[in-house]
């Protein structure tokens, strides 16, 4: 038996329309406030407050920000200057190496040319450090 495998899952649906679900909440909350301004409020004080809610409800509704709904960015610019900025850097070890550690991190290592054998030893003593380096 074959399933098939939704494709585009990411896309939400149309709803209303050429709206999706939250397009249309969006769209109808601000022309809610919209109209109660108009109905309740001089004509003066619907132009100062109304523009500000449409634009709002534009922005929600239509503008993607990063190909992100803005509702996303308005939610972690809110939490961003909301939340704490002090930012605590904890040193972790003494971090100060010793001589031999030192040396033992720059020397050379020899190999000679053409030698398998000595390839092989070389090999293993540069495997042995490092299984030393991880028990320490």
């Amino acid at each position: 038996m074959r399933f098939e495998v939704p494709q585009f899952i990411e896309i939400e649906d149309k709803i209303f329309g050429p709206l999706t679900w939250k397009q249309f909440v969006y769209v109808a909350g601000g022309a809610g406030v919209a109209a109660v301004l108009f109905f309740f409020t001089p004509f003066i004080v619907f132009l100062i407050l109304g523009l500000p809610v449409a634009a709002f409800t534009f922005i929600l509704s239509f503008y993607p920000v990063n190909n992100r709904p803005f509702s996303i960015f308005l939610e972690a610019a809110v939490r961003y200057f909301k939340g704490t900025k002090l930012y605590l850097w904890r040193k972790r070890g003494s971090g100060v190496y010793s001589q031999q550690q030192a040396e033992e991190a720059t020397a050379p290592v020899y190999m000679p040319p053409n030698d398998t054998g000595h390839i092989a030893s070389l090999s293993r003593r540069l495997e042995m450090k490092a299984i030393q380096k991880e028990n320490i």
